[in-house]
């Protein structure tokens, strides 16, 4: 056959030629249909795509290469089909060869899914002989004195050991030969499920830390250059204030406690009493009323509970309600020490239980809270303190603001579910203001609540555990509250935080001093020196612009140096804590929490530090609104510089690499890395100033319960109560348009084997789903559907296990998107010449993306690839 008729009468060709003509029909560019038509010449003459296996492959096409069209080729789609074919090989899809036999692409991913094959299997068996749980039970077995050396001779091994290969001098590749076995090596342990794995995972990653630190000390600073050597003194200093935070992080959360509740005696007249108070100050009733309701319906006996409203406002509205609900009203004739002198004026005049359980006034307890966590009081003599979780029912502002509310865990779910849990096995938990119960004779021996410090909580579990007390820790949420309200509130809080434990560290340092374990004063050292990291953050942000802008060299190294020493230091530490605190904060979120905080929160630690007297207490609002969606520009102001500067950085750094030096180029290259990083990290900063609106007083909170709508005819409806609020519910019928707007029902819900109807009109009607506002309550009936819905012993407990699972290249994507976002919100605030100019780059960005490789659509059984 003539050679050329053959090829024209190919499938293969037909089907390109196909190809061409739609295109060419569907209007494309002339230029790029005849280059996709050429290219498509040039593989079929070199790659025979009239093979059974190409045919196979050209048949998938459109899922394999979602995202390129063969009706509008792109004058780039022979780079979009390499790089998605190459993504393909490595990551996702092994494709098959010929009949009978493998193509050389077939081999590796071949090797690939053998490997991946081993290495499930490795935790199977892991799994299967239970080789950590083994080792923990044969640890119990020993007695306190052979762990106690197995530890010290363990714990000296692996010391000399890292010391070695911490300081052992390397060339560059005895170097990248190094970290390249440590991070198999780690690639292999993260699959293992245990502590023991963990452990192992924290020695790889000290170990590589430690080297980094090591040849920073003695291999990368500039003494020749002054402006190099304080530029590179600044960033050695906050690279080693980060690495103490790292290391004391990895010792504190080493081996979460979990403590679990201990039962009550059966006898209740064996129960103690307890004074529960509620301290408010300028909050309105409306968010003081449903806590206090809540406190009513505590499942304890009603004779040893006495409930008591400290009221700092003397507000005549508060003192008639706490009298129409039957609880003791507290004021004061003056207003010293805050919240901390509103409790102790309580502790002195007028409590006489055995105990004590302070509440924050938005915290609404759960019925179970007592008998979940009396029963260790009652088992440990001489505990004094025990602290539940903060639980949040309302999303923070940055949750809120960039739409992340029950998909990425709070911002302080990393202490609550973390930190305090590891606290509590060095026995160093933290009194945190709310939702504990303390011993009332342990705090009359420390003179009650600390009042030299704005964070009077931490300091008085300081001064607890001074005197030997010891501490508890329930991670399982019994109060739910609300979160601030804005970006600015937030940031205030976070500020009387700051200064406080700053305070603390200077006024009564836990380093020094009698009567702390040398554990606790570690715990709470890290817990200081985490609100120190304001410089350093800072510091972080712009320190490649000393290179960039100023020619000096904070790292007085070769940039392949760099690159070797710092990416492996910054992998291991990713995933180390992904691995330890993936359920609590994804990976790379921690960046954009502190960076918002870090210009805040830099000044008043500074100050605390040399004057700790000075500062005072101030309230958190709550309960606010946000009437409309706006860019917070006073909040934005340092972040916006910040981006200027790094802006300035970008444009110098091309500016180099078109007329620089040729040996520095690879140096400007690491440094605008750098630069862009933090440019995206700024842009979720500013992401988070755009306050999103928040018009409802009452936060609905998500749940599934049955219930029933009686109405005015007798006639009773099965549903589900999908949500509620303080004023209202949403509910899910059975059948559509069940019911009608403006309907009076009656809302059905039982609590135990009690059952409570509430008045409610409908207001709303969309299918299945109602909404319906609770309508003209009496005191009772509001007391009985708190206790029936907020109050509920379950309601909380498993909000904590609902996030996904961490994913660090996920979590960089996002908070990619997310910094982009932040930019494009900037464009929308701003004046109308710096929204096109983000036009134009949104468009250079999405044509950019459309050459990243894509996810494949789903493959049909029969026509597999494998």
């Amino acid at each position: 056959m003539n050679p050329l008729r053959w090829l024209l009468t190919a499938p293969a060709w037909q089907s390109l030629h196909s190809g061409y003509t739609t295109a060419r029909g569907n209007g494309a560019s002339r230029f790029a249909s005849a280059l996709h038509l050429f290219w498509s010449v040039l593989g079929l003459m070199l790659l025979r795509f009239e093979s059974p296996a190409w045919q196979r492959v050209i048949q998938q096409r459109r899922q394999l290469y979602p995202h390129i069209s063969p009706e509008r080729p792109r004058p780039l789609d022979i780079l979009r089909y390499l790089i998605q074919t190459l993504w393909l090989i490595v990551i996702r899809l092994p494709v098959a060869g010929g009949r009978g036999g493998v193509n050389r692409l077939s081999v590796l991913t071949g090797w690939r899914h053998h490997g991946y094959r081993w290495l499930d299997n490795l935790v199977a068996r892991s799994q299967t002989q239970r080789i950590d749980t083994r080792l923990e039970q044969r640890l119990k077995r020993l007695s306190p004195l052979m762990r106690r050396s197995l530890f010290v001779v363990v714990a000296l091994f692996a010391t000399l050991l890292a010391l070695l290969c911490i300081s052992q001098p390397f060339g560059l590749m005895t170097q990248f030969i190094f970290v390249v076995l440590l991070w198999g090596l780690a690639m292999l342990v993260r699959r293992i499920p245990g502590r023991f794995p963990t452990m192992m995972l924290i020695v790889l990653s000290l170990t590589v830390s430690c080297r980094y630190l090591w040849w920073r000390y003695t291999s990368t600073l500039n003494w020749d250059d002054p402006l190099s050597l304080i530029f590179g003194l600044l960033l050695i200093a906050a690279e080693t204030y980060a690495w103490v935070v790292l290391v004391l992080g990895y010792f504190q959360t080493l081996w979460p406690l979990n403590r679990q509740p201990v039962s009550m005696p059966a006898d209740r007249t064996q129960w103690p009493s307890v004074d529960l108070l509620v301290p408010t100050y300028n909050e309105p009733l409306s968010v003081v009323r449903p806590t206090l309701y809540a406190a009513l319906g505590i499942d304890w006996p009603k004779d040893r509970l006495t409930i008591y409203l400290l009221d700092d406002g003397n507000r005549p509205e508060f003192r008639e309600f706490a009298t129409s609900i039957g609880i003791n009203y507290v004021v004061r004739p003056s207003n010293e020490h805050a919240k901390a002198g509103n409790i102790n004026h309580a502790l002195k005049k007028y409590c006489r239980s055995d105990f004590v359980s302070i509440f924050d006034c938005d915290h609404v307890p759960t019925r179970s809270f007592l008998q979940m966590a009396m029963g260790w009081f009652i088992k440990d003599p001489r505990l004094a303190m025990l602290q539940t979780p903060h639980h949040f029912f309302s999303p923070d502002p940055f949750e809120r603001n960039l739409g992340r509310f029950r998909r990425t865990p709070n911002e302080g779910s990393l202490f609550y579910g973390l930190v305090q849990d590891g606290n509590d096995t060095w026995d160093a938990t933290f009194f945190c203001g709310s939702c504990a119960i303390l011993r009332r004779t342990a705090l009359e021996e420390i003179g009650g609540i600390a009042v030299e410090t704005v964070t009077e909580d931490a300091h008085t579990s300081l001064r607890l555990h001074r005197r030997g007390y010891t501490s508890a820790y329930i991670r399982i949420p019994q109060a739910a509250g609300l979160a601030t309200e804005s970006l600015s509130a937030h940031i205030g809080q976070r500020i009387r935080w700051a200064r406080g434990m700053v305070q603390i560290f200077r006024l009564d340092n836990p380093l020094f001093g009698k009567g702390l374990k040398w554990v606790q004063r570690l715990c709470y050292a890290n817990a200081m020196l985490h609100f120190l990291s304001g410089i350093p953050r800072l510091v972080f942000l712009l320190a490649p612009l000393a290179f960039l802008l100023c020619h000096a060299y904070i790292i007085y190294a070769p940039a392949l140096a760099i690159a070797i020493y710092v990416l492996p230091h910054m992998l291991h530490t990713s995933l180390t804590n992904s691995r330890i605190q993936g359920r609590w904060r994804h990976s790379f979120w921690s960046e954009v929490y502190e960076t918002v905080l870090a210009w805040y929160i830099a000044r008043p630690t500074t100050v605390a530090l040399f004057n700790p007297h000075k500062g005072k207490f101030n309230v958190t609002a709550k309960g606010g609104l946000v009437e409309e969606q706006h860019l917070d520009w006073v909040i934005t102001k340092p972040y916006m510089l910040l981006v200027l500067l790094n802006l300035a950085g970008v444009l110098m750094a091309f500016w180099r690499i078109q007329h620089g030096p040729a040996n520095e180029i690879l140096t400007v290259c690491v440094s605008l890395i750098w630069v862009i990083y933090n440019m995206i990290i700024l842009g979720g900063a500013v992401a988070v100033s755009v306050e999103a609106r928040q018009i409802r007083e009452a936060h609905r909170v998500e749940i599934a319960m049955p219930a029933a709508i009686a109405r005015e005819d007798g006639h009773m409806l099965p549903c589900t109560l999908r949500d509620y609020s303080d004023g209202g519910v949403g509910l899910e019928m059975r059948e559509p348009d069940a019911l009608r707007e403006n309907e009076k029902v009656w809302l059905l819900l039982r609590r135990g084997q009690q059952e409570f109807s509430f008045p409610c009109q409908v207001q709303r009607v969309f299918g299945r789903r109602a909404g319906v506002r609770l309508h003209q309550l009496t005191t009772q009936q509001h007391i009985d559907f708190i206790q029936c819905t907020f109050a509920r012993a379950d309601t909380w407990a498993l909000w904590q296990d609902g996030f996904p699972e961490d994913k660090p290249v996920q979590s960089l994507a996002d908070i990619m998107i997310l910094g982009f976002k932040g930019y494009l919100r900037l464009a929308e605030y701003g004046p109308p010449q710096l929204r096109r100019l983000f036009n134009l780059l949104t468009a250079g960005v999405s044509w950019l993306a459309s050459l990243l490789p894509q996810g494949i659509g789903r493959v049909p059984a029969s026509k597999n690839l494998h």
